[in-house]
């Protein structure tokens, strides 16, 4: 038989046991808390700057983290034409990387279906925390859409062992798709509210308000006996201001050209957005000769004063203009039609001013 020091031994050890496994449970129960706490600020982010927030902020202050980022991949430039249109540009979150492809910033977006951590490697991973100082650990947490990467959240530490290859990555795992949830979410909502008639760029009204209004319009100077002029405006030679300074300049240009033409025409006219560098303005119950008037005034404006770019640098914007005018009669059934046929002689006396040598008003020939 055992004896009673070996019995009370085993009770200790026993003892010792439970407490450190009761510790342990209440950790992972602190854990849990911790976890579903982050999960759902998430949740409750209501729009995609407030989750940018939580994501970067929340998330650094909730770890108790040095440094965390966000890369996101965004070719299409759709997230950063929604913070944008939102007044709150990508360029205001610090720690918030949006770029057109995740190729070359991190040797482990090569295959990053899981999160990976380890030690923290300048060579490696200073293009994804271009901020980060003094770190010895990082946790990259993939964000996906559809089963494809779409960027990450990096967590990084000064603690060489706070992320190593050894640690249990399940709970940083399930952030990850909540996170990457939530991105879908909010991009999709906001793009939602925006894109039924509203360009997301400029916050100018799209193509397909203007081919809405267009048939309102043409209705009224039908029963008004009225006319319609349309204006179309393209920007002279954009393509270099994308090719010289890049896309961030080439969308603060057309911005600015949109207020730059709202500034001069009247709140009864119909602007809007029709694609790419074009810009089209209806002007119900006005003559042809008021319409060049406006057209000289609006050229004028946008020639008259340099564009300030987010670099720093300026440059001289110049555009084309083509006038065209309808006056329905008072027997006309094909609206539609009508109204394509205003647009597009309008893009015929574009293209005539284009010719001719750029930064110029044509109405279309009589």
């Amino acid at each position: 038989m055992r004896s009673t020091e070996e019995l009370q031994a085993q009770l200790e050890a026993a003892h010792r046991r439970l407490g450190e496994l009761t510790e342990e449970v209440a950790r992972n129960d602190d854990k849990m808390q911790r976890t579903q706490q982050r999960e759902l600020a998430l949740l409750q982010a209501e729009d995609l700057d407030s989750l940018l927030t939580v994501l970067v902020d929340g998330l650094r202050v909730s770890y108790g983290l040095e440094y965390v980022s966000v890369v996101l991949c965004d070719p299409d430039h759709d997230i950063r034409h929604l913070l944008l249109a939102n007044n709150t540009p990508a360029e205001s979150f610090a720690d918030l990387l949006i770029v057109e492809s995740l190729t070359g910033l991190a040797p482990q977006y090569i295959a990053l279906h899981q999160p990976w951590l380890g030690g923290f490697a300048a060579c490696d991973h200073q293009l994804i925390c271009p901020n980060a100082q003094g770190l010895k650990s990082i946790a990259m947490i993939p964000l996906k859409h559809r089963g494809k990467a779409i960027g990450s959240i990096n967590l990084c530490s000064g603690d060489a062992h706070r992320f190593t290859s050894d640690h249990a990555s399940d709970f940083l795992a399930h952030l990850g798709v909540i996170a990457s949830f939530c991105v879908e979410n909010t991009v999709n909502r906001a793009r939602l509210l925006r894109s039924g008639f509203t360009d997301v760029l400029t916050g100018w009204n799209n193509r397909r308000y203007l081919s809405l209004r267009l048939g309102e319009e043409l209705a009224r100077a039908r029963r008004d006996q009225t006319a319609i002029v349309c204006l179309m405006l393209d920007v002279d030679h954009f393509k270099r201001v994308n090719d010289t300074w890049g896309h961030a300049a080439g969308d603060a240009v057309l911005r600015e050209l949109a207020q730059r033409i709202e500034s001069q025409v009247r709140a009864s006219d119909v602007a809007a957005r029709y694609g790419g560098e074009e810009f089209v303005v209806l002007l119900p119950n006005t003559e042809v000769g008021s319409a060049s008037l406006l057209a000289e005034r609006v050229r004028a404006s946008i020639s008259k004063t340099p564009f300030e770019l987010p670099c720093g640098e300026s440059v001289t914007v110049t555009v084309s203009i083509g006038i065209s005018e309808v006056r329905p009669d008072s027997d006309e059934t094909d609206l539609k039609t009508l109204g394509d046929s205003l647009v597009a002689r309008a893009d015929v006396a574009l293209y005539a001013a284009k010719s001719a040598g750029r930064d110029r008003v044509i109405v279309e020939a009589a």
